[in-house]
């Protein structure tokens, strides 16, 4: 079984988001919307999905009118496949060629790859200056701009968002916390701040570890979890922290799957 874990460029129009979701059908398992970093995340699960929504998504957003917090290189910023039980890594790297390659040949959008090529912090430092896209034109899309495509083991999107609005502190800590198991960013959302961050080793960097970090640094107002994460990283910590580290068996990608 492949996940998919669809960023789009737009997290504000509520009614635009879910009509780009509806295209995954009964595929899609969450969406998860940010109108500060204009930005929503759409896991689904299959192959079938992700070409509905990327195409929903290159014909209706525009990523000349797109501002807000998050990096992002097109209005389909990232779509990583994953692997889950019953699947390989192979297998997601077979899933992430073929969209890349109908991607570019369908919709005319440069794709750049990222998995055991490179990360995707790569492709966002190099894209279209020292990395030239693996699909597709050599400049970006008009409106649509480029995607990045990779493949990856289940990682957990994360944010804690701080008391202080010290955007220089949410770097600092950022910076503290970076390193093989996390990436992390400070940013400025709104008039508070956030340490933004994919652990990505999540079973053996977790959350809990990674608050406490910052908590003996930086008062923390709140974390938030963004989509979903595998049910085996929340066995890892103590029930008594879930709540506090804005986890819960409902958010499980098991759970949507039993739904």
């Amino acid at each position: 079984m492949i996940e998919c874990v669809i960023n789009i460029s737009e997290g504000r129009d509520l009614d635009l988001i879910e009509e780009i979701a509806l295209a995954a059908g009964n595929d899609l398992l969450d969406v998860h919307c940010d109108p500060d970093h204009n930005r929503s995340v759409l896991t689904v699960i299959g192959v079938a999905a992700p070409p509905a929504i990327i195409r929903a998504a290159v014909q209706r957003l525009d990523l000349r009118s797109h501002a807000g917090v998050h990096p992002r290189i097109g209005v389909v910023d990232v779509v990583p496949f994953v692997p889950l039980e019953g699947s390989t890594f192979d297998d997601a790297l077979t899933a992430r060629d073929a969209t890349a390659w109908w991607i570019a040949d369908d919709l005319r959008v440069p794709v750049f790859l990222y998995g055991p090529e490179r990360t995707l912090p790569e492709v966002r430092r190099g894209a279209f200056t020292t990395i030239r896209p693996d699909f597709g034109p050599p400049e970006p899309h008009l409106t649509a701009g480029a995607v990045a495509v990779g493949a990856r083991n289940p990682l957990l999107a994360w944010n804690l968002w701080l008391s202080s609005a010290d955007l220089e502190q949410a770097k600092t800590l950022a910076t503290s916390v970076r390193g093989p198991g996390v990436r992390a960013l400070g940013l400025q959302v709104g008039d508070q701040v956030q340490v933004s961050m994919n652990l990505i080793d999540p079973l053996h960097v977790g959350p809990a570890e990674i608050y406490d970090i910052v908590a003996a640094s930086a008062k923390i107002e709140r974390a938030e979890l963004v989509g979903l994460l595998p049910r085996a990283v929340l066995e890892t910590v103590e029930p008594k922290r879930w709540e506090q580290l804005n986890l819960s068996i409902d958010t499980t990608i098991e759970y949507r799957l039993d739904r």
